[in-house]
């Protein structure tokens, strides 16, 4: 039986719960981390899937934006972020050609534009993107600064800017912007990643997914993680401890305590190791999902949270010849768009309200190899191999629902080979490395995989649907917690992760505001 008490313990050594710890114990507090998994990182880890193959594939969680560089600093982490030289490629099956976003080479964007019969759109892509970027130079400084108030981030943006991307659909704006069904289709795409909503979405999930997606270090720049994700969170967890905190995995907590009346600390139960151990805090920080911390409360941890994606790690001896004729490096050099129009998006949406499977099912591809070969032993990298990374959209949560899971995954990666495929010169299954059980290297990850593996509510990817990265005209801000939009509604708990505002992403930012939180709230009782 362990027994001890922290100035701060925190729940889920994710890499919201990694920052938060470093950040404190640079503070001269005492941070206790426990992690149910063996290896610290949560979804931002890298893992060798296939027995026997020397590659380490960032298995969940594939690009970083959102990582700002002042906690990259602050904290002297050893994070490498490789830009990629292409934006993104999307084949059009009405030309034969394909719109090829190359950021190094405008003249040959503009080519490819035309190519599409798109010409007019050239133009206004770079205005589009002119005005994201103007937002991003605007917002992204706000994230790790106490939260804004509608009204203040209105007033910050203009009145033209808040109109087209944050009181309008973001469809509608695309829409209205736009001619070309493809470039449509493009651009809605990361309002899309990670939420399942319509092309014309009242609600603004859409808005704010793409919001996230578009504001990244005041640029909306999506890089690959040098020696892949698990590198990022190696540095973050090696910085913690030393600074002092101390990281413990395997770490099953199963309870938390209500706080005690006379010192105001709760008390933390987990299982370690077949026994049953326990620590008090003052400060909790929950780096779980809302669903997840009522259940250790002993509360309902009934939810109607859903994600929509499902997830496909490939190896492949090369990369694949494309129908378009396409340079396979420009093509998986950067975002690789598959049945992603815009008219193709809203069908696909359609057809998953109705319960199913998307057909075509909207795919892009990532290729992490290909910027950065690290994460490839010698001989993988001398032969040529390739790692793929398939982000599906459309797939929500309620599809399994009453089905054979093991079926519905073999369903979905099937759906994923094809939509692949039909943009394709060759069988991708043909290029498919065999590991050393003779079996191809292909791994598929559902909504139910995930919320089994990881705990995130109905595989949502950011434990729940995002918010707006700032509050309502009427928010209270009686807290610290509540300040930085951290508050979790009960005393001395405070979200770190996803759940938070401004959470969800490979960002640190929920971990970041979650610190300075409970060090406010210390300087303020002082």
């Amino acid at each position: 039986m362990f027994d001890s008490n922290f100035d701060v313990a925190i729940i889920g050594g994710g890499h919201n719960g990694l920052v938060a710890a470093g950040y404190l114990a640079k503070a001269g507090l005492s941070v206790l981390v426990l992690e149910k998994q063996d290896v610290l990182g949560g979804a931002a880890i890298s893992a060798k899937s296939f027995k026997g193959i020397d590659a380490r594939l960032s298995r969940y969680s594939y690009l970083v934006s959102l990582l700002p560089k002042q906690i990259i600093k602050d904290l002297g982490l050893e994070v490498e972020l490789a830009p990629r030289r292409f934006g993104s490629f999307t084949p059009d099956p009405a030309t034969g050609h394909g719109l090829l976003i190359d950021k190094d080479d405008a003249g040959a964007t503009e080519a490819s534009f035309a190519s599409i019969n798109a010409a007019s759109d050239f133009d206004r892509w770079n205005e589009f993107y002119a005005k994201t970027e103007l937002i991003a130079q605007k917002l992204f400084g706000t994230v790790l600064e106490p939260l804004r108030t509608e009204s203040e981030v209105a007033e910050l943006l203009g009145p033209e800017l808040w109109r087209e991307f944050f009181v309008e659909p973001i469809g509608q704006t695309i829409e209205n912007t736009f001619e070309s069904d493809l470039v449509r289709g493009v651009v809605m795409t990361d309002a899309l990643i990670g939420t399942f909503a319509s092309n014309h979405d009242a609600e603004l999930d859409a808005n704010i997914c793409f919001l996230y997606h578009v504001i990244g270090n005041e640029t909306g720049e999506w890089s690959i993680p040098v020696g892949g994700m698990g590198a990022v969170t190696t540095s973050m967890a090696n910085r913690a401890r030393e600074l002092g905190a101390e990281l413990k995995t395997g770490c099953d907590v199963f309870s938390i305590s209500t706080e005690s009346a006379v010192s105001k600390t709760r008390t933390v139960s987990y299982r370690e190791n077949g026994e049953t151990n326990s620590v008090s805090a003052r400060h909790i920080l929950a780096n779980v999902s809302e669903p997840v911390l009522h259940a250790l409360l002993g509360q309902s941890s009934k939810h109607s949270i859903e994600g929509a994606q499902v997830k496909v790690n490939m190896l492949l001896k090369r990369l694949p010849k494309l129908k378009s004729g396409t340079d396979p490096v420009a093509a998986f050099g950067g975002t690789f768009h598959i049945n992603e129009n815009f008219e193709q998006l809203q069908t696909a949406f359609d057809q998953a309200v109705r319960g199913e499977i998307p057909n075509p099912l909207p795919c892009e591809i990532y290729c992490h190899s290909l910027t950065d070969p690290s994460i490839l032993g010698p001989e993988l990298q001398a032969s040529g191999a390739q790692t793929l990374t398939v982000f599906a959209l459309h797939t929500p949560h309620t599809l399994l629902a009453g089905r054979n899971h093991d079926e519905m995954r073999d369903a979905l990666e099937q759906a994923a080979i094809a939509s692949i495929n039909s943009v394709l010169a060759e069988d991708i299954r043909d290029l498919l490395l065999i590991d050393a059980d003779g079996q191809p290297c292909i791994e598929t990850k559902t909504t139910q995989d995930l919320e089994d593996a990881l705990g995130l509510p109905g595989g949502n990817i950011f434990h729940a649907p995002l918010s707006w990265p700032f509050a309502k005209d009427d928010a209270m801000f009686e807290t610290s917690s509540q300040r930085w939009g951290v508050d979790s509604g009960v005393d001395g708990i405070l979200f770190c992760g996803s759940t938070a505002r401004r959470g969800g992403a490979v960002s640190g930012i929920a971990g970041h505001n979650a610190a300075m939180a409970v060090l406010e709230s210390r300087n303020s009782s002082i």
